[in-house]
């Protein structure tokens, strides 16, 4: 037996979902979500072997949702068209079901998933989120989750990143927050006209900048509006002077 959660902010593609399901009494669904705050409630609170997710809802996309939650499980995704998303899909998810669909594409899509070993699922849904991440709709904010908030910051208002252990600590003028990434993962993610790797710990946002400081030999200091000093490597140095056209 298998439990399932829909995510969807559409009550009747819920409904299709829940219809199709009558037809593999294997799968039970736990509960039906109307987007991705309820989603991560659902999933910490029932661990689901899969999800049939929507990708765009309101507050949080699809992706955003995914990312919040350590271990995601299958995920089935059940979307409109997104010619970027479909590319992704096709290398890691389960199935994605392009609305909309009929019960003998819904069938195929169980059969993938009974075929599927879980921990190589599991596996594939963490590379998709790396591959969905570098589309143009997911560097435009950063999602966290702080206790149980979910916070939304836009990416302009980031001041700087900086490595703490497994995580990426957000700073922001409402404070810093921690995200579930790598710097490689925004380094590669984040506009590099906007956001230089001035040091292996640390990445900054150049509008900010109003000068580099000498600092100990072959180091340098950025400084910023917000009067905070980031450091900056020899090889962070050239990087920032090519981006700020010194």
């Amino acid at each position: 037996m298998k439990k399932a959660i829909i995510v969807d902010d559409e009550p009747l593609a819920r409904m299709v979902v829940k219809e199709y399901l009558l037809q593999h009494p294997s799968i039970t669904v736990m509960q039906e979500c109307s987007d991705g705050f309820e989603g991560i409630k659902a999933i910490m609170q029932h661990q689901p072997d899969v999800i049939f997710l929507d990708i765009q809802m309101p507050k949080i996309n699809g992706f955003e949702m995914l990312e919040l939650v350590e271990q995601p499980p299958a995920v089935i995704f059940a979307t409109a068209f997104d010619e970027y998303a479909i590319k992704a899909f096709e290398s890691h998810a389960v199935d994605y079901l392009l609305k909309p669909f009929s019960q003998e594409r819904f069938d195929k899509a169980i059969e993938r998933l009974t075929e599927r070993d879980s921990a190589v699922t599991a596996n594939n849904t963490r590379d998709l989120l790396e591959t969905a991440a570098q589309g143009p709709q997911q560097n435009q904010r950063i999602v966290v989750k702080t206790g149980n908030k979910i916070k939304i910051i836009p990416i302009d208002e980031v001041h700087y990143l900086e490595a703490a252990d497994d995580y990426v600590k957000i700073h922001t003028k409402e404070g810093s927050f921690l995200k579930n990434k790598t710097m490689g993962h925004f380094e590669k993610v984040l506009n590099p006209q906007q956001f230089v790797r001035t040091h292996r710990s640390f990445m900054v946002n150049v509008q900010l900048v109003t000068r580099i400081d000498p600092y100990e030999k072959e180091s340098y200091l950025a400084q910023l509006k917000t009067g905070a000093q980031v450091p900056v490597s020899k090889t962070g140095y050239t990087r920032l002077k090519t981006v700020l056209g010194i």
